[in-house]
């Protein structure tokens, strides 16, 4: 089992910045730590993901260059810095725990652990 503990939502004027936190605990290791986001009405998107071993991070198309995703293994937390928001960017953000790779590391279906959300809203 993996605990997964989202922080550092809120609000934020468009073109702010906010970083959240996922605090990982438990006796499972977990190889790759994803960031998905879900607005309301609308479906679960894949925001970023990165691997505990080697720090390999990968993105959605609509954070890239805006978002970094890096992680502190000393800390089991992996961090999502989020610059230069948009109000498109508000949304519940989860953090996610998983064993996939390559194209699967996209797809929330390959992810078994998740966190309970924090809340991000972008004003404009």
């Amino acid at each position: 089992q993996v605990q997964l503990v989202e922080s550092g939502g809120g609000l934020v004027q468009a073109g702010g910045s906010l970083r959240l936190s996922c605090a990982a605990s438990g006796r499972t290791f977990s190889p790759v730590m994803g960031w998905f986001r879900q607005a309301p009405e609308k479906e679960r998107e894949f925001v970023a993901g990165i691997r505990w071993t080697g720090g390999i991070t990968f993105y959605g198309d609509s954070v890239k260059g805006r978002f970094t995703i890096s992680r502190d293994n000393a800390k089991n937390t992996v961090y999502l810095q989020m610059n230069s928001l948009k109000p498109e960017d508000t949304a519940v953000y989860y953090c996610a725990a998983g064993y996939c790779s390559g194209a699967g590391c996209y797809a929330g279906g390959q992810y078994v652990y998740w966190g309970q959300g924090t809340q991000v809203t972008v004003s404009s």
